[in-house]
């Protein structure tokens, strides 16, 4: 019997008994799902879990781009990707998505909520169109894929629940308001739900990154760290479908940075936060190099992630 992996698939029950999987491709297997795929952090997930042996899932408000970019990823001797439309704001597009996955490729054992969107600028000036449509996709297009997928995950005893939020989970930039204020609620969402899931054998993870290069965060800036590469939060999406924990952040320093902060008095807290959050507000003084981005993501109802 060859050697078990060093991170064994704690979500999955049905391999207990039976020969570890190759460690080249420790996701064999598994029918993974992910949002707002079609590019950016949600294309380069799909790529690494696909690389790991997973069937996945692409689901994009863009049909003919998750299609494509499925077929750019799918290469691999007996990869199987599906490309398929999906909005997440929508719970009969959500629905017909995952009962497509199930249908196609089987159980769905892990879903990864990427999709979002983010509008950067002064709070009064933002406008009431653009915070409702955050929260309808930042938010509520997560909590909707939960509730759908969760109940199956727990009949079988099995499943893993990947919530893409954000660094601005824990902190709050000035310049994103909204923003910060969706993925706090995604914190907030996610903590509760894991505790009603408890002993279930369903997980639910966060993975918090800081800023990533893709076009959603255009023109913004990164602070003291450096800007990330979609790759590396997909290795961190990786890591923890292998090893389910609930927090994860990128780089995994702000994680120490978060609990320092919680710890420290208002006026030590507040310095700190002056030090090492991005003001994005002063970073963006050529509010024209988002509005591309942020005219699409309002009416074309295009998800980035």
């Amino acid at each position: 019997m060859a050697a078990p992996p060093r991170y064994p698939d704690k979500f999955s029950r049905r391999d207990r008994g039976r020969d570890w999987l190759p460690r080249t491709e420790p996701l064999a297997g598994r029918v993974i799902a992910v949002t707002g795929a079609g590019r950016g952090i949600g294309r380069a997930v799909a790529a690494r879990l696909a690389a790991a042996g997973a069937a996945v899932a692409i689901g994009d408000l863009d049909a003919e781009l998750a299609t494509e970019t499925a077929g750019a990823i799918g290469g691999r001797p007996g990869g199987r990707l599906l490309g398929l439309s999906l909005d997440v704001t929508d719970t009969p597009s959500f629905e017909d998505f995952l009962r497509t996955v199930e249908t196609q490729l089987g159980p769905i054992d892990v879903l990864i909520n990427n999709a979002g969107i983010m509008w950067v600028g002064p709070f009064e000036e933002e406008p009431e169109e653009a915070a409702l449509r955050q929260f309808d996709v930042n938010v509520h297009g997560v909590l909707r894929g939960m509730k759908l997928v969760i109940p199956e995950m727990r009949k079988r005893g099995r499943g893993h629940v990947v919530n893409i939020a954000s660094a601005a989970s824990k902190v709050a930039p000035a310049g994103e308001a909204t923003y910060a204020a969706t993925k706090h609620a995604l914190h907030g969402y996610s903590t509760a739900v894991r505790a009603e899931l408890r002993g279930t054998g369903v997980h639910v993870s966060l993975v918090m990154p800081g800023v990533v290069d893709t076009e959603l965060a255009v023109g913004t800036a990164t602070g003291p760290t450096r800007r990330l590469t979609t790759d590396q939060v997909a290795d961190a999406v990786l890591d923890v479908v292998l090893r389910p924990r609930f927090e994860v952040f990128v780089p995994r320093q702000v994680a120490a940075l978060t609990r320092l902060a919680a710890l420290l008095p208002g006026r030590a807290r507040d310095a700190l936060h002056h030090l090492l959050v991005p003001d994005q507000l002063a970073a963006l003084s050529d509010r024209s190099v988002r509005a591309a981005y942020e005219q699409r993501t309002r009416t074309a109802r295009l998800p980035e992630g």
